[in-house]
């Protein structure tokens, strides 16, 4: 009698356990997906433009499966990458017990959602978007080989913006019912604002006060202080698109958007060290094919990379990161090139200031180095063919030995140039920027830069354009 009424206990236990687990789990998201019957279900986060492993599950016959963990996952958006690497999209929240319904092969329109608002919501908005796909794609192919002045191209213009109107009205919907819904923050974030058409007082399109209007509101509808946004794709690809595509690929206009959008970033933290991170990596040197890009990333760094700001790291690693920016702000763009001092191949000193020359060209390179034994040819064939037209080339080694540097001349036929070098480089410290080698910089007769970051079939462009403006 005894060992009955242990083992009744036991069980009881054994029970109690697995209720009281499911009870603290935070995490239970129970699915099934009609037509798999075995396989490894695997669960991806997302943050910024990148995706992370998150969890798995095995399907179980049937093709049910079931996400279980004691903490939650963080609040974002995640991936269900089925056994066939199909997916399907999850949001989630603090709600993160509940059940789905689905089917292989027609994911989206079978999806059912049991107790989550959040995937009820996303889900009934992707199904709207899957209607309206077949009206868009009639639309387009209304336009197709139709030109603006076409009646039918005017009439699908009108149809498409109906669309369009269609689309932002659910949002709208959305607001409105839902407005503290994380989907609904989610989805406003990436509405893009109305495109408005100011005309010009011919009557022609100004493009470019229609650009600067639709830029001003470009993130009205981003909530900044929710950085669970940052737990999706939506403002990394907003962010992407504001600098490359909305903005001026030139440094100022650059500058002013990184200010625009590094602003309204500082009410979250999380959110102003993505944003400002961002910033200054895309505009580093060697990464950005703007001519001064690092102009950006140096104006970022001085303005908000201080101990004040930049929780993230330590006071030693943010005066290297200022350092650097340091180094970089001597050499920007428009700024006067400073003075090199330096002994040349035979002995003498040698100065940029003491050339007579219209231009100069600032070439640093290293004798080891492969792209330069490629562009050094090419600069002294340029070099020769321009030095009637006020071209002068001042060459500075680094990292060579005297031995080598000599050589390098010597076989490249470099006597014509002014060759310096500078075991220290102290001379160059602070004044011309080397990322990697070649570098090139060129001053005008002001000794301003004009040019930097270049190739020695862009000195031509660089050198006209100079000239045109004395004209």
């Amino acid at each position: 009698m005894k060992k009955i009424i242990l083992s009744l206990l036991g069980v009881a236990f054994y029970f109690s356990s697995l209720f009281a687990q499911s009870f603290l789990d935070s995490v239970q998201i129970k699915g099934t997906v009609k037509g798999f019957d075995a396989g490894v279900i695997r669960l991806l986060g997302s943050f910024a433009e990148q995706n992370y492993f998150a969890d798995s599950a095995i399907v179980q016959a049937g093709g049910t499966f079931e996400f279980r963990q004691l903490h939650p996952y963080k609040s974002g958006l995640f991936f269900v990458i089925l056994p066939d690497y199909s997916n399907f999209q999850l949001l989630l929240d603090t709600d993160q017990k509940f059940e789905l319904t689905t089917t292989k092969g027609d994911l989206i329109k079978t999806m059912q959602i049991k107790d989550c608002q959040e995937n009820e919501l996303l889900y009934q908005n992707l199904m709207f978007q899957a209607a309206q796909e077949p009206r868009y794609e009639a639309i387009r192919k209304k336009m197709e080989g139709k030109t603006p002045a076409d009646a039918d191209y005017k009439t699908a213009q009108l149809e498409l913006k109906q669309v369009s109107a269609d689309y932002k009205n659910q949002v709208l919907m959305y607001q409105q019912k839902y407005p503290n819904a994380f989907f609904t923050k989610f989805k406003a974030a990436g509405q893009n604002p109305d495109l408005e058409e100011p005309k010009k007082p011919n009557g022609d399109l100004d493009t470019l006060r229609q650009l600067i209007a639709y830029r001003q509101k470009f993130w009205d509808n981003v909530d900044f202080s929710d950085v669970r946004l940052l737990h999706t794709p939506v403002i990394f690809n907003k962010l992407k698109r504001f600098m490359t595509e909305l903005t001026p690929p030139n440094p100022d206009s650059l500058i002013q958007s990184a200010d625009f959008v590094i602003q309204k970033s500082l009410v979250n933290k999380e959110m102003f060290k993505f944003i400002s991170n961002w910033i200054a990596v895309y505009y580093q040197p060697t990464k950005t094919t703007i001519m001064d890009g690092e102009a950006v990333q140096v104006h970022v760094v001085n303005k908000y990379f201080t101990k004040e700001l930049a929780f993230w790291t330590s006071g030693d690693e943010i005066e290297k990161i200022r350092k650097r920016a340091w180094e970089m702000e001597g050499s920007l763009m428009n700024k006067k090139g400073q003075d090199v001092v330096a002994l040349d191949n035979n002995g003498l000193t040698k100065s940029i200031y003491a050339l007579q020359s219209p231009f100069v060209v600032v070439y640093m390179f290293n004798t080891h180095c492969e792209h330069c034994m490629k562009e050094t040819p090419k600069l002294k064939k340029f070099a020769d063919e321009w030095k009637s037209k006020g071209v002068e080339v001042f060459s500075i080694v680094l990292e060579s030995s005297e031995e080598e540097w000599k050589e390098y001349i010597a076989k490249n036929q470099l006597e014509v140039w002014t060759n310096v070098r500078d075991p220290s480089n102290r001379s160059i410290y602070g004044k011309y920027y080397v990322d990697i080698t070649p570098e090139m910089y060129v001053l005008n007769k002001d000794r301003i830069i004009i040019g930097k970051n270049l190739h020695t079939d862009q000195l031509e462009t660089i050198i006209e354009s100079e000239n045109k403006k004395k004209k």
